[in-house]
């Protein structure tokens, strides 16, 4: 049996310098995103814009998420050398990026259950005082998402054997994904509280205020979804689609030098942004295969930091 050494790459790439990039990036949105917060709620409970409000609370429960994400990152950072984490600590950020969506979707709850009370206890609105609020919160979201936007770069800078496969679903980083998530929604649901401040002003439409909460409502849902399936699938090591799978049978099982050499069991799963630990039982009756050989056909695949393998021979 051969077991490839993880420790070099557990200590240096586990927290690189894209992981603190993103950290910092996450911390300054969480106090941006905090003090729009104050002024959101503020001013949509002083204007009587439900719209306002909703967007507001919507921000607060980001504020948390995105310092959930920061918290996450921290952590990474501070256990990155634990040997307790056999694997790194990685999954800590992913783990924050799943509590995070789970937060998008009670926010989301939340603005449907306040959108539809206003529904039937319509309330007056000062929809030129609550218009500018909405438009200042939109340009916050919008710095916001640049600086995270720039953090997300620091995970391009180089790029490895995997990157290709990152085009099949795959986020370099879910933790920063989500946190670049909710300032999307939030500004998604600031450009909704625009338009229904708008159309109330100009038009008397009303109701477009509450139902513009709920349309924003159902727009974090979906989001949300989506990011719970992509965390949630790397948490319960959903990985034997990944076209990585396929490499890995391909490099053993094909070739010249193959001869009846089968693989009876796989198991690939997920242990860093672009990086993957598999164990690999192999029926040949090559007299020469041995595990080293293994890791060597494997070897071209950079992403694959740790190999174990079981070999039994027939005649």
């Amino acid at each position: 049996m051969h077991t490839q050494d993880l420790s070099a790459w557990t200590h240096d790439h586990v927290f690189d310098e894209g992981s603190h990039a993103a950290e910092r990036g996450t911390r300054a949105v969480m106090w941006i995103t905090a003090a729009m917060m104050v002024v959101e709620i503020a001013a949509g409970w002083w204007f009587n814009s439900m719209a306002l409000l909703a967007d507001g609370w919507h921000m607060s429960s980001h504020a948390v998420a995105i310092g959930l994400s920061a918290f996450a990152y921290a952590a990474a950072r501070r256990y990155a050398r634990d040997p307790r984490f056999a694997f790194g600590t990685w999954k800590i950020e992913v783990l924050g990026g799943f509590a995070s969506a789970i937060f998008l979707l009670v926010v989301a709850a939340l603005m449907v259950a306040g959108s539809v009370e206003r529904i039937f206890s319509p309330q007056t609105i000062h929809y030129q005082e609550a218009i500018v609020i909405a438009i200042v919160g939109l340009l916050v979201n919008i710095a916001c998402a640049m600086i995270l936007g720039g953090a997300h770069d620091h995970h391009h800078g180089g790029h490895t054997h995997d990157d290709h496969h990152e085009h099949h679903g795959h986020h370099h980083d879910l933790n920063l994904k989500s946190a670049y998530v909710h300032v999307i929604a939030d500004a998604a649901t600031s450009v909704l509280a625009i338009i229904a401040l708008a159309g109330g002003w100009f038009y008397g439409w009303s109701w477009l205020d509450p139902t513009m909460g709920i349309v924003g409502a159902v727009l974090v849902a979906v989001w949300a979804k989506n990011l719970i399936a992509e965390t949630g699938k790397v948490l319960l090591d959903r990985e034997m689609d990944h076209p990585v799978v396929e490499e890995i049978r391909t490099a053993i099982e094909t070739g010249p030098d193959a001869g009846k050499t089968h693989i009876t069991d796989l198991h690939v799963w997920r242990v860093g942004k672009r990086s993957y630990a598999c164990a690999i039982s192999i029926v040949t009756n090559d007299k020469m295969l041995t595990a080293n050989h293994v890791r060597e056909q494997l070897a071209v695949h950079e992403e694959i930091v740790h190999v174990t393998v079981e070999i039994h021979r027939y005649d």
